[in-house]
């Protein structure tokens, strides 16, 4: 028998993490140039402000660059549940690596405890965000979620699908609308044993 949760909120040392602090006016100076390249007047008062926003959103956007995705990866002591585990329905944003577009969706992660080694829930959805908040291709992220979750809590399987709509197709390019990419990370026994697989697939789907 799974348990399933609809989420509701949203070991890789320090060394190894990809970014450093973010240099607010370095961003401040390049948007400022950005906004004179398509011809705008960087002195209207719609725009005075703007380079100081941009910056500070960037930073936000970016913040997982600076996070330990590990520290979410803690199995709680003491519990001995050995049955599948699925968060689905986490909300996440991120950023297209390719134009810095934002691409948004949804994340579904399931697992089956090995050893009773259960990881808090919100820590699930801890771990998409500090992966999301990151210069990202789809591909990249579910495997990094995925990864993550198999090294930390050495589980028996663990299943992310993700589907989300990226504005880098549906505002420019070819202009689709609605197109939504869906990519899925299986490891361990969901890649093993395809009953188990359509199992988790089946309750991911099921609806409310």
């Amino acid at each position: 028998m799974a348990t399933i949760y609809s989420a509701t909120e949203p070991d890789e040392g320090p060394e190894d993490l990809p970014g450093r602090e973010v240099d607010l006016d370095k961003i401040e100076r390049g948007v400022r140039l950005i906004l004179e390249g398509v011809g705008e007047d960087t002195g209207r008062a719609g725009l005075q402000r703007t380079p100081r926003r941009v910056a500070e959103m960037y930073a936000e956007l970016t913040a997982g660059m600076r996070e330990d995705a590990r520290e979410h990866v803690r199995a709680l002591p003491g519990d001995k549940h050995d049955e599948m585990v699925i968060v689905k329905d986490i909300s996440f944003a991120s950023l297209c690596e390719h134009h810095l577009a934002p691409f948004v969706g949804k994340c579904h992660v399931a697992y089956i405890p090995k050893a009773g080694r259960i990881v808090g829930l919100s820590k699930l959805a801890r771990l998409v965000e500090t992966f999301a908040r990151r210069l990202q291709v789809q591909e990249r992220l579910t495997s990094e979620i995925a990864d993550t979750l198999f090294d930390g809590l050495k589980p028996v399987g663990v299943m992310v699908v993700m589907e989300a709509e990226h504005t880098c197709m549906t505002i420019r390019g070819v202009k689709k609308p609605g197109a939504i990419t869906i990519t899925s990370a299986i490891r361990g026994g969901f890649r093993k044993d395809s009953r188990t697989r359509a199992e988790a697939m089946a309750l991911i789907r099921e609806k409310e």
